[in-house]
C-alpha cells in the first residue's frame, strides 16, 4: 500500500487548495481514505473521511461546507478541495487508508502517507 500526497503550498487567507493522494498496492473501493493534518504544537486532528462508499463521507466540524473529499476511481486519486482557507488551516496534511471498517475517528489507520504542507498566508 502506498499513499502520495501532493498540492501542498501557499495559499492567501479566503484561497482555495487541492490536495490529492494518489493510491497504489490496493483497491480503492475496498478501503476507506481519510485526510489529516497536524499543525506545529498540536495533535493530529482528522479533516475529512471516505468512510465507506463515496456517499460516505465526514469532515470535521470546523472545515464542513468549505472543504470536500472525494474519491477518482479511475485515477486511484482521492482529493480534498479546500476553499476559503483560513490560517488555523496551515498545517501537514496526511493522507490515510485502511480496509472497512474504519478507526478514522480514533486517528489509527493502517496506512499513511508522508504529508504535504499547506501555508495560509498572505
Amino acid at each position: 500500500v502506498q499513499l502520495v500526497e501532493s498540492g501542498g503550498g501557499l495559499v492567501e487567507p479566503g484561497g482555495s487548495l487541492t490536495l490529492s493522494c494518489t493510491t497504489s498496492g490496493f483497491r480503492l473501493d475496498d478501503y476507506a481514505i481519510g485526510w489529516y493534518r497536524q499543525a506545529p504544537g498540536k495533535e493530529r486532528e482528522g479533516v475529512a473521511c471516505i468512510c465507506w462508499s463515496d456517499a460516505d463521507t465526514r469532515y470535521e466540524e470546523s472545515v464542513k461546507g468549505r472543504f470536500v473529499i472525494s474519491r477518482d476511481h479511475t485515477k486511484k486519486t482521492v482529493n480534498l478541495e479546500m476553499k476559503n482557507m483560513i490560517p488555523e488551516g496551515a498545517a501537514l496534511y496526511y493522507c490515510a487508508a485502511e480496509p472497512y471498517p474504519t478507526s478514522y475517528r480514533h486517528g489509527r489507520m493502517d496506512y499513511w502517507g508522508t504529508g504535504t504542507q499547506v501555508t495560509v498566508s498572505s
